[in-house]
């Protein structure tokens, strides 16, 4: 009896679907905004337990900013100091110290990146359980099914941790062997010529497909029994065959940042946007975020994947021909 209490606490009672079969969404941008509504809170709470993981990678892009910033007024007191001397702009930028200090600048910048996606390497590494515990959920409630948010993530944490873990550390790998080889190709095509150009963008495709691959790799892992070379070259697929449907995920993915960089170039206020962009991730954008993609890759399996699997339903959570039949059976027996 003490065992079945304390497994109806840990995993809670099913509850009964969102909807009737007459209300049941027609298309997927009405179920997406549906189950928006429905799950909002739901997000919150997961958002928060899901904030965890990225503290670290937080406060290292929050360092690394406040690092660039402080060298960057470096330069600005000493291009200054020159023009109070009642020299041009562009006289104090030909001078010679001038140019070393810009030089040394960049110098600093560029060994302040690398570090900073040196370090991001492990911070990255430890998010992958935790995305794909989120991704269970998210994909879950994208298309109106029932999904506890402790017990569901901590059981898909333990059933997918190790490719969980391969896919966030070749995530934190990407970035140094793209920004390594570009900076290297580039300084090599200078000197070499226009093969080296060819390596430098081809080097940087790579690192673009692999940000798409992760739209979908955390999908198909917590939906499929796949191995993890199934679940690379099906990514791989899906991102490059719908390579324009991937960019505009990747793109809205940014655009809370993209905002930001906006508003504090036109007023000028660093610090309060770094804090108010913080507390919006901390609260909601890291769940809504993998909501958008499990929504997107819910429709997406249903038409590449599910469609060719036989016995799989496919456009769960949207209503069907057989309901709508249904609905009808039960006007007329009424």
């Amino acid at each position: 009896m003490f065992g079945k209490m304390m497994n109806s606490f840990y995993y809670g009672k099913s509850g009964k679907g969102d909807y009737r079969k007459e209300d049941l969404p027609k298309n997927r941008r009405q179920l997406f905004f549906e189950m928006l509504r429905v799950r909002l809170s739901g997000l919150i709470r997961l958002n928060l337990m899901y904030a965890v993981a990225w503290i670290p990678v937080i406060i290292l892009v929050f360092l690394t900013i406040m690092a660039a910033v402080g060298l960057l007024d470096g330069v600005v007191t000493e291009s200054e100091g020159l023009l109070a001397e009642g020299e041009g702009l562009w006289d104090a930028f030909a001078k010679t110290e001038m140019q070393d200090s810009l030089l040394a600048f960049m110098d600093q910048i560029n060994n302040l990146i690398l570090t900073g996606l040196l370090f991001l390497v492990p911070c990255l590494f430890i998010t992958g359980p935790f995305t794909a515990g989120i991704a269970y959920i998210t994909r879950n409630w994208a298309r109106d099914e029932h999904a506890f948010i402790w017990s569901d993530f901590k059981d898909t944490v333990k059933s997918n941790w190790k490719q969980a873990l391969l896919t966030s550390l070749i995530t934190g790998i990407m970035p140094v062997i793209v920004y390594i080889g570009y900076r290297t190709y580039g300084e090599m095509a200078v000197q070499s010529g226009f093969l080296y150009t060819i390596l430098q963008v081809f080097i940087v495709v790579v690192g673009v497909i692999w940000s798409f691959m992760t739209i979908y790799i955390y999908p198909l892992m917590v939906t499929y029994k796949l191995s993890y070379r199934q679940l690379i070259r099906n990514a791989a697929l899906l991102a490059i065959g719908r390579l324009p449907q991937s960019l505009l995920m990747r793109l809205l993915s940014l655009l809370p940042l993209a905002v930001a960089v906006a508003v504090v170039y036109f007023t000028g206020s660093l610090e309060i946007v770094i804090f108010v962009t913080v507390l919006l991730y901390l609260l909601f954008f890291f769940a809504f975020n993998r909501f958008v993609y499990a929504s997107y890759a819910n429709g997406v399996f249903d038409k590449y994947i599910n469609a060719r699997i036989e016995g799989v339903q496919v456009n769960r959570g949207l209503s069907t021909e057989e309901d709508e039949d249904e609905d009808e059976e039960e006007e007329q027996e009424a």
